[in-house]
């Protein structure tokens, strides 16, 4: 079987191995290949001989797939899979799978790691501290920045499946509050500190909101001037699921009149972030570049599914599909 990586170098930038894939077949792996959705010719130029390709983000258009009549198999190497037309690849009896669950710890971990930046200003002190400032004041401790206590707050999660359940299980054992929103809720996860509620509940009874949910029509700028006008004054938000749940025209302002107390975001709306993304002027807006799936533990374990997903299509009992 011949098997080619589009873009590797994310996934593995040197310190994983490819072998697992290499046992399966003849694997040839690009770091990038493009990541333009009209672009498609070096696309096709590295994907032509290929019975199966992996991709992260590159995009596999109804284009794409017409120019490949030996492709048999996509793997997307991540949760997420909008990049590929499923479709088209349906159509064509092209088997897409994803990566479904190697990522929750880590993602609810930087949550918090988001979380905390914004309550405990950790970075900020740092600095302060070696610029010489505790060495200067009369007093043995300072802050610059308002510092907050988490427990007894509320956290309002939208989207309760694996990652959203994870970070309300982190909350609860800080002594927090969970209000979660979910599609089709699962009463018998609620307990004494965790119940679901309607979105208006949920803005509105809500210190804390983290978003969890996947990007679909209903939920692309689902938080925007409206919502956030319905949340608590001095709310923080927390995203780190996809970009454009988002508006962030409406978050920066909401961020500069102080609606918004902080947010903490790992993902935008276009990636990577441009220059005049109106978010970047934000002093209390934390920004991370996409990375709460990359700790090489989950990495890891995102090899070792992308493996197992295209050893058992091998073998014609094909797991984690998605079309």
């Amino acid at each position: 079987m011949k098997i080619v990586v589009l873009d590797g170098y994310i996934l593995n930038p040197g310190d994983l191995t490819w072998e697992g894939l290499e046992n399966l077949g003849e694997t040839v792996v690009y770091d990038r290949t493009s990541y333009d959705p009209n672009d498609i010719d070096l696309i096709i130029e590295r994907s032509k001989d290929a019975e199966a390709i992996l991709i992260n983000k590159t995009p596999i258009t109804r284009d794409v797939l017409d120019h490949l009549p030996n492709l048999k198999y996509i793997g997307v190497l991540a949760t997420g899979y909008n990049v590929v037309d499923i479709e088209a690849a349906r159509e064509k009896g092209i088997i897409v799978t994803n990566i479904p669950t190697y990522g929750t710890d880590a993602v609810a971990q930087m949550v918090f790691a988001l979380l905390f930046e914004i309550t405990n200003h950790v970075a900020e002190h740092n600095r302060a501290v070696k610029e010489g400032q505790w060495s200067t004041i009369p007093d043995w401790c300072f802050w610059n920045k308002p510092l907050m206590e988490i427990s007894g707050k509320t956290i309002g999660i939208i989207g309760y499946g694996r990652i959203g359940q994870s970070v309300g299980k982190v909350a609860e054992a800080f002594g927090m509050k969970v209000l979660a929103n979910a599609n089709r809720p699962r009463k018998e996860l609620e307990t004494e500190n965790m119940r679901y509620v309607e979105l208006d509940e949920l803005y509105k009874s809500s210190d804390i909101i983290s978003l969890h949910c996947p990007l679909t029509d209903d939920t692309k700028g689902m938080i925007n001037k409206d919502s956030i006008a319905k949340m608590k004054d001095r709310v923080i938000l927390i995203n780190t699921s996809r970009g454009p749940l988002i508006v962030e025209e409406d978050l920066a302002e909401a961020l500069d009149s102080g609606k918004v107390k902080g947010a903490g975001l790992d993902v935008v709306n276009t990636e990577p972030i441009e220059p005049d993304n109106p978010l970047l002027k934000q002093d209390n807006c934390i920004i991370t570049p996409h990375i709460a799936w990359a700790p090489i533990e989950a990495r890891s374990r995102l090899m070792d599914i992308a493996v197992d997903n295209l050893r058992a299509f091998i073998d014609n009992k094909p797991i984690n599909m998605v079309n």
